[in-house]
């Protein structure tokens, strides 16, 4: 790892560390984070993308293992999901656990990914718990596709933006999205 993309981890593990948002390229598109178990922190996202509290937030997580921590009885076939999929996947599961109850969706249910960058795995793996993502913009609004297009709003709103890949103009895309049941059976969200 470069020693520039180590100081840019090192400040936003302390930005999260501290409760505080940060601005982050994820493998799909820009987001903003925080401590998925930080409850102050993810309301003040909830309150700066303007985004009703009905509507949950996924968080990424450095790999399966650190999945299965924040789950309680996740089936196996989630696991042949993750492993199978070669795009950015996101699995809803049904227990949940260790993060704030402002990530969970009405019916107790959170959203989680484990992510292929590897800016974010690090994020993950020094903050020791899930990050969250949402996409940087203020809900209703479209998708930024790169950093150029996130609103001055939000950038002006975090407490950290990352430096790492600011520069990258490729359009990326959301993740799909598969609700996985304790009996196993699953449902596509977003293909």
């Amino acid at each position: 790892m470069s020693r520039f993309l180590k100081t840019d981890i090192d400040a936003a593990i302390d930005c999260l560390k501290k409760g505080g948002i940060i601005l982050y390229p994820t493998d799909t598109v820009w987001g903003i984070g925080c401590d998925a178990a930080n409850e102050n922190a993810v309301r003040r996202i909830f309150e700066l993308k303007r985004r009703a509290e009905a509507k949950s937030m996924i968080s990424l997580v450095a790999d399966s293992a650190q999945l299965e921590r924040f789950t309680d009885g996740l089936p196996e076939i989630a696991f042949q999901l993750i492993e199978e999929a070669v795009t950015p996947l996101t699995i809803i599961v049904d227990h949940p656990v260790g993060i704030a109850p402002s990530m969970l969706a009405p019916d107790g249910s959170a959203g989680f990914r484990v992510s292929d960058e590897p800016f974010n795995r690090e994020l993950c793996r020094r903050l020791r718990r899930p990050l969250v993502s949402t996409s940087a913009n203020i809900s209703g609004q479209p998708t930024p596709r790169f950093f150029g297009e996130i609103p001055k709003e939000i950038i002006d709103a975090v407490d950290y933006v990352a430096i790492y890949r600011r520069d990258d103009t490729e359009p990326r895309r959301p993740s799909a999205i598969i609700k996985i049941s304790d009996d196993a059976s699953f449902k596509i969200i977003r293909k």
